[in-house]
């Protein structure tokens, strides 16, 4: 089930919300665990039952780790923990990578095996990695004793096990055991409300109509020239940048409007000056669950300079992988590696350097590397640069204008008379409007931090969730759902 769906926002956001705080309010603790439980089940299982069957199966045999973890002895325990993690990260590769390694045996070998098409569970990376954590943690001695019902509730709960945040047992079970958290609570639930709208809004008027430009652009990479390249490069990423902030926005909203506080995962990544600054502030729990579980085990800095820019390498690598099964993945996640080692060695250098410099080097890197990330393969994504480059301006395809058009926009301007005039200025205004949000003004965090509930806000608050819905005719995924 979307987030950005009819039956999601007009009836299970409501039934959920009332008989969890329903039961709750009638001390039926349990029951409404067991309620959230079934909710969330329901939602993941809604599009693709099997789907769900799969992550049944990851949610009891990891929980069967645990209580062996529990019983066994500190020499057993290590072994447990690797099987556990081994178990994880086999079902992982079966269902995102078997393909892509069938592919690449075939391709060196030449071999004719044939490809098992399998069909990629949703969020398996999200909720394999939030399981992984969770073993680990627990051959690490720092779990206290968890029920199935509340572990369950911790993979499973919805607003986060599709695209994240990537949440770990200490930040969401104690919420699940606190009562004080069972009872309504309207300051929090309107709090919710504001920046689900917020993160609805990025989603449906930002990143879908980016995306439309982008989806076509790509569709069409052999025939761009300079500007419409550019345009294409520069529209992912806004799109991706509005599309994925947009769901964690939405996650951490139903989470307040059920008094759960989910971790945040975005920072305005675009206002970072280096890319180390951005990779603090870009999906913020997979960055702490690298550093967590991979980079400081594998010794982070502790041993030398050497070591630390070959485990950063390592990171990245593991990370560009982790996205998806491609090259292409591979490759954006070498670049953001290099980046990052260059950056700690010329540290001094780019200390000197005056922050707008450094910020137009960051973001320009960052534009760069997503068209690999955004390609199908290596052909597209240098073609794509390429053609940026070329300095051809031999025209612009109008085409692109009325992708990024949205049905209210195409109103107002056939009511003003205007819409044929100046096709090129919309596509520059939506940029510079666009742009202009994302860089200068407070992302939803730091808005919900000074919330107050008045007018002003109850009025834009509801403005953007009618616009939104009304909009959403043409419904689609989020991009992190592919990951």
């Amino acid at each position: 089930m979307l987030f950005n769906s009819y039956i999601f926002i007009l009836l299970f956001l409501g039934l959920c919300i009332i008989g969890y705080f329903g039961l709750n309010h009638l001390k039926k603790y349990n029951l409404a665990m067991a309620f959230l439980l079934g909710m969330s089940l329901w939602f993941y299982g809604y599009n693709n039952i099997n789907y769900l069957f799969i992550l049944i199966f990851s949610v009891l045999i990891n929980y069967g780790f645990y209580l062996l973890l529990n019983k066994t002895d500190q020499k057993i325990k290590k072994v447990l923990m690797i099987a556990g993690v081994a178990v994880n990260i086999g079902i992982l590769l079966y269902f995102k990578y078997m393909d892509f390694f069938i592919g690449n045996i075939n391709g060196i070998f030449k071999t004719e095996i044939p490809f098992l098409r399998i069909a990629l569970p949703l969020g398996i990376s999200f909720f394999t990695f939030q399981q992984i954590s969770f073993i680990v943690d627990a051959y690490r001695g720092e779990i206290p004793k968890y029920n199935f019902l509340h572990y369950a509730c911790f993979v499973t709960y919805f607003p986060q096990l599709i695209a994240g945040p990537i949440v770990t047992h200490d930040e969401l079970v104690p919420q699940f055991m606190d009562l004080s958290k069972k009872k309504f609570n309207s300051e929090n639930f309107a709090k919710g409300i504001y920046i689900f709208t917020f993160g609805l809004a990025k989603k449906v008027l930002v990143a879908d109509t980016f995306g439309r430009m982008v989806a076509y652009g790509y569709d069409t990479f052999e025939y761009l020239n300079t500007p419409t390249a550019l345009a294409v490069i520069l529209g992912y990423t806004i799109q991706i940048y509005f599309d994925f902030s947009g769901y964690c926005d939405m996650a951490i909203g139903i989470g307040k409007m059920m008094n759960l506080e989910l971790p945040v995962n975005f920072d305005s990544p675009y206002k970072a000056f280096t890319i180390t600054e951005f990779w603090d502030r870009w999906h913020m729990t997979l960055t702490r669950f690298f550093t967590k579980y991979v980079y400081i085990p594998l010794g982070g800095s502790r041993k030398g300079t050497v070591r630390t820019y070959i485990n950063v390498m390592l990171v990245f690598l593991i990370s560009g992988f982790w996205h998806g099964a491609s090259w292409t993945f591979v490759l954006w996640g070498v670049l953001h590696g290099i980046f990052n080692v260059i950056t700690r060695i010329f540290k001094k250098f780019f200390d000197k350097l005056h922050p707008a410099l450094n910020w137009l080097i960051t973001f320009t890197f960052i534009n760069v590397t997503w068209v690999f990330f955004r390609a199908d393969n290596f052909h597209q994504a240098l073609t794509i640069l390429r053609k940026a480059v070329s300095f051809d301006f031999s025209g612009f395809n109008m085409e692109f204008v009325t992708k990024i058009e949205s049905p209210e926009l195409v109103e107002i301007m056939d009511i003003l008379s205007v819409r044929g005039a100046y096709p090129q200025v919309i596509l520059v205004g939506w940029f510079a409007v666009v742009l202009i949000l994302m860089l200068g003004s407070p992302n939803a965090y730091e808005k919900m931090k000074t919330f107050k509930p008045t007018v002003l806000t109850f009025i834009i608050t509801l403005f953007l969730l009618v616009w939104s819905v009304f909009s959403m005719e043409g419904i689609s995924e989020f991009l992190y759902f592919n990951f």
